[in-house]
């Protein structure tokens, strides 16, 4: 794969950002793609490592020295192909998928892995501008009927990949826009949204109906579904917030939000919508404390940031991790290390191992976060226990609190209590990986909704494969791939 040589001739090279100064005036994408020559290049670089263990890294198994060795050679149409035959959107993956491929590339082991993720997003990006990407439509109908509900990253791919074999496919989304949390929770400036755009207007070429403003078990019954379809896919997200003790004095104050409240506002003013100004959660001018450490957290940091906020700190309630692994012990999976975000590198004050004892406010608005530094032990079974720290008490100044501490699992209220699916152990709808089939006949689950917050590259690979247990369970086989 790639040039002999290459991992020794050529420096791993990536796409930089625009300054800092320059990228907090806007809300628009902020990267500066690699040109063609330094894109062949870094393909070049994938050495022939006999085992490629990228592909277990990436959770949809992309097919990643083949196409490296394609760009290398120039030959991005072949590279496309071979990218879609297992990834559905890589303009998603390319933009805002961690990379975990990169994590177990072996050149990784000199820290210096295969820029895999640009490379992937440069060759469905030129594939747009080429004209290269066009509706696949399929040969037959097979008069089957299927619903999806949630338009997210799980359900696109889902219906895609049934619409692509003949089915009728009905996407309900209960916003008011196609795109689930690609759409509301990620921000425009990681990625700009004619880019879901785009890739619904295929969709709809392929036969696909999307109904947005449709809340199943809200404005829709979740029976009529069941009496309308021959299946049923859910694909929506994990949406119940993780929030503080609710016994945490001030709690009640105003000023303390849930990211999913304070992101999607922005994302709606960036389409030019009108927020009512009484409802609007806005950082300008604010101090703004972040509680969680993860990506949520970090793209509330850089909108705080674009929005005026005159400072942002980070908390996280575990401790720091290494800023660099061993490579020893973790190699080739997922590695616990210090990750940096371009909205940290913007502006931001990070503090780890801080846990919130209570909020300080004046005429019913929060002025101030009271926190206690936090000390981690292993208790005699090897389990992590925290104890505070005897007199670490401080506080923090804060006009503006953002609660972005992950989420436990999808909101049971309406659809899911209608349906009376059967939940696992954490509050997911319980289905499992062969069939994705719930305990409701032709009722299926995909994506966090079934195995709780995650990964846009782990929403897609789930719904690829649901679509093919879904096809396998309407026509007794199915020549969709897992």
């Amino acid at each position: 794969m790639g040039k002999i040589t290459g991992f020794m001739e050529i420096e791993r090279q990536d796409r930089k950002y625009a300054p800092v100064f320059e990228r907090t005036q806007h809300y628009q994408e902020f990267s500066i793609p690699l040109t063609d020559t330094e894109l062949s290049q870094q393909g070049a670089r994938c050495m022939d490592c006999g085992i490629p263990y990228c592909h277990n890294g990436c959770p949809v198994n992309n097919i990643i020295p083949e196409w490296n060795d394609l760009v290398y050679k120039h030959q991005w149409r072949e590279a496309l192909e071979i990218l879609h035959s297992t990834n559905n959107f890589p303009e998603f993956t390319g933009r805002i998928c961690p990379a975990p491929c990169e994590a177990s590339c072996t050149l990784n082991l000199n820290d210096s892995p295969v820029t895999i993720k640009t490379i992937e997003c440069a060759i469905v990006d030129k594939g747009w501008e080429k004209g290269w990407i066009k509706p696949q439509i399929p040969e037959h109908r097979t008069g089957k009927r299927v619903a999806i509900v949630g338009s997210g990253p799980a359900g696109l791919a889902c219906a895609q990949q049934l619409a692509r074999v003949g089915h009728e496919v009905i996407v309900y989304e209960k916003n008011d826009r196609i795109g689930g949390l690609l759409r509301y929770g990620i921000p425009n400036f990681k990625m700009e949204k004619q880019i879901i755009d785009r890739r619904m207007t295929q969709l709809q070429a392929e036969g696909i109906i999307f109904k947005p403003n449709s809340h199943i078990g809200a404005n829709i019954p979740s029976k009529q579904l069941l009496e309308q379809f021959d299946a049923v896919v859910l694909t929506g997200g994990s949406e119940q917030p993780r929030d503080l003790d609710t016994a945490t004095p001030g709690r009640e104050l105003q000023g303390i939000h849930f990211a999913m409240d304070f992101l999607p506002q922005q994302t709606k003013r960036v389409f030019g919508d009108e927020v009512e100004e009484k409802l609007i959660i806005s950082a300008n001018g604010k101090r703004v404390v972040v509680i969680g450490g993860g990506d949520t957290g970090s793209d509330c940091v850089g909108t705080s940031i674009r929005q005026g906020a005159t400072s942002v700190v980070q908390l996280e309630l575990l401790p720091k991790p290494p800023e660099k692994e061993d490579k020893s012990l973790t190699w080739p999976n997922w590695p616990q290390k210090l990750r940096t975000s371009s909205s940290h590198e913007e502006g931001c004050l990070q503090s780890w191992s801080v846990s919130t004892k209570s909020f300080t406010g004046e005429n019913g608005q929060v002025k101030k976060i009271n926190l206690v530094k936090i000390d981690w032990q292993k208790d005699d079974s090897g389990r992590w226990q925290m104890s505070e720290v005897p007199d670490s008490e401080f506080e923090l100044q804060a006009d503006l609190v953002l609660l972005a501490m992950g989420f436990i699992h999808p909101i049971h209220i309406g659809m899911l209590e209608e349906l009376g699916v059967i939940l696992d152990g954490r509050g997911n709808v319980q289905a499992n990986m062969d069939n994705y089939q719930t305990s409701i006949d032709k009722v299926f689950a995909a994506g966090d909704m079934r195995r709780g917050q995650s990964l846009v590259v782990y929403a897609i690979r789930e719904g690829r494969q649901a679509a093919r247990a879904v096809d396998q369970y309407l026509m007794g086989s199915s020549e969709l791939p897992r």
